[in-house]
């Protein structure tokens, strides 16, 4: 992989090692407060953070995938969930507040300095007093002030449309499907890169390339970092509509170790095949359409992933080892349609519907029950990679809900000009929904009745219900805005039995019940 990643390297030393003498013009300060206070209801499980809903005694020889408790084998802890969907559970309810400073540093020869300081906070937890003794102490913080963004840009690089930029940086790519900053809705902790970007632009196209160190793992392994390559490439020879293609690389070469026995002990593990896990490899290719044609605006995006996933499968151990033959290898589709009408408040119409591949192997058959050489199989849904799409406050808080089918209708009014709201409703479905060993229910209680038996088992609903939703935006100035958010969910048997579809597809969502709730959340923001 180094000597791949060499001649890259090699070729940017060369541009910005390029001899040049700037000299400081301009310095620009800029920042942003932004303040949200958020409240789930029906959403927790009790006593939380994770509830138990599955033991892993239920599930003998099944690979379920323990993503939670750090140690997988045996199927771990069995199945957690975070969600209860009961009224008789506890409300989430934060304010989080995000502070943001920036310098900006202009020089002769397009050159560029940029830093970026960030606090993230929820309110509460720095308080440095103590009410009942009047003793006062440091807040209690570790890590609050960060480095967001830190880099040094050159343009027009001898005299071409070529753009470096080296740092702590934010990436963005097209609809922010798949990259980009985590700054859409709660918990906007924002996300930057520790990366180099060169940016080749146009008038009629675009073409980035760009390497980013995820994680380093220096010295403990010589090649167990985890790095994300991609090549994004924009077209805009058509007005008013804009192609894109896409190749997005994840690689994390991070050993993985089923057991760690004696030579003898590896030898015989080598001749069963077992224990041999290649470098996770996660490969995304895609392609994007957007535009406008009069008074219809559309787009269209699709993307296959493929490679190898072994640090998935590793977790999927119903015995001693995982899964180490499993591959990435799902569809994801959005596509959206709207039309905007010449009236007063210029009211937009939309449609849209978004897929993300699903995959659950969790059940066992027969056959695969009385083969004593039957080997796990782990599931591996769509991976949504750095996404700053959410679809609702419920299910995809972090931007990870996948195995789904989502078909959504909505509307955009604009009153006034400081004004605006939107309306929307979404219905949402499993794509490969979990099999629950066979039971009986009994109130709100599962019974198993053969739990020996693993082979029988009865598959969920996938109906996880519709989610309902009111924006309203007003700007006060160019600066200063407030939001008000009201979604509220009509649930269905989906989320009382519940599937995997959280984190990748890698999370249960079952509660308790499947009572309706509602998400409420105030914003205020300035930006200087």
């Amino acid at each position: 992989m180094k000597r791949i990643c060499l001649p890259f390297f090699v070729a940017l030393l060369l541009v910005v090692g390029a001899p040049a003498f700037a000299e400081l013009q301009t310095v620009q300060i800029g920042g942003e407060v932004r303040i949200g206070a958020n409240h789930v209801m029906d959403w927790a499980a009790r006593p939380g953070p994770l509830a138990m809903r599955i033991p892993a005694a239920l599930l003998p020889g099944r690979a379920i995938g323990d993503f939670v408790s750090g140690a997988p084998a045996f199927n771990g802890a069995g199945i957690l969930s975070p969600y209860a969907w009961d009224d008789r559970s506890n409300s989430l309810s934060f304010v989080e507040q995000r502070t943001r400073l920036n310098v900006r540093a202009d020089f002769t020869d397009c050159v560029v300095a940029f830093v970026e300081l960030e606090s993230y906070d929820v309110w509460g937890e720095d308080f440095r007093s103590n009410y009942i003794t009047g003793a006062d102490m440091r807040a209690a913080s570790v890590d609050d002030l960060e480095v967001y963004q830190a880099y040094i840009e050159a343009s027009e690089m001898w005299d071409m449309p070529l753009r470096a930029r080296i740092g702590r940086q934010e990436l963005s790519f097209g609809s922010e499907w798949l990259v980009g900053p985590k700054d859409f809705g709660p918990m906007f902790m924002g996300r930057s890169f520790d990366a180099v970007r060169l940016t080749y632009g146009t008038d009629v196209y675009d073409i980035d390339v760009w390497s980013a160190k995820l994680v380093d793992t220096s010295p403990v392994e010589e090649d167990g970092d985890v790095d994300f390559y991609g090549v994004y490439g924009t077209c805009r020879a058509l007005e008013n509509v804009t192609f894109d293609a896409y190749w997005l690389f994840v690689r994390d070469g991070r050993a993985l170790n089923d057991t760690n026995g004696g030579p003898l002990f590896e030898w015989v593990e080598d001749v069963l095949g077992l224990d041999d896990y290649d470098v996770t490899e996660l490969h995304t290719v895609g392609l994007r359409a957007a535009g406008a044609v009069g008074a219809f605006d559309f787009g269209a995006e699709a993307a296959y992933q493929l490679g190898d996933a072994g640090q998935v499968g590793f977790n999927f151990k119903p015995w001693v080892y995982g899964d180490d033959d499993e591959d990435f290898s799902e569809w994801a589709l959005k596509l959206d349609v709207g039309y905007t009408f010449d009236v007063a408040w210029n009211p937009r119409v939309h449609a849209g519907y978004s897929y993300y591949g699903g995959e659950d192997n969790r059940d066992l058959s027969f056959w695969e029950w009385i083969n004593p050489f039957d080997r796990p199989e782990a599931s591996v849904s769509f991976n949504r990679l750095f996404s700053n799409h959410m679809y609702n406050g419920f299910f995809d808080l972090q931007n990870e809900l996948s195995n789904v089918h989502i078909y959504r209708i909505g509307a955009n009014l604009f009153p006034t000009e400081c004004l605006s709201v939107h309306l929307d409703a979404g219905y949402f479905e499993v794509d490969e929904p979990f099999a629950w060993p066979v039971h009986v229910t009994l109130g709100r209680w599962r019974i198993p009745i053969v739990p020996f038996l693993p082979f029988l088992d009865t598959e969920s609903d996938d109906d996880l219900g519709v989610v309902t939703d009111i924006v309203a935006v007003y700007n006060y100035s160019s600066d200063l805005s407030f939001l008000f958010h009201w979604s509220h969910l009509f649930a269905d048997d989906g989320v009382y039995d519940g599937s995997f579809v959280g984190w990748n597809g890698l999370l249960f969502n079952g509660g308790t019940d499947d009572d309706d709730g509602d998400y409420f959340r105030f914003e205020t923001r300035v930006k200087f």
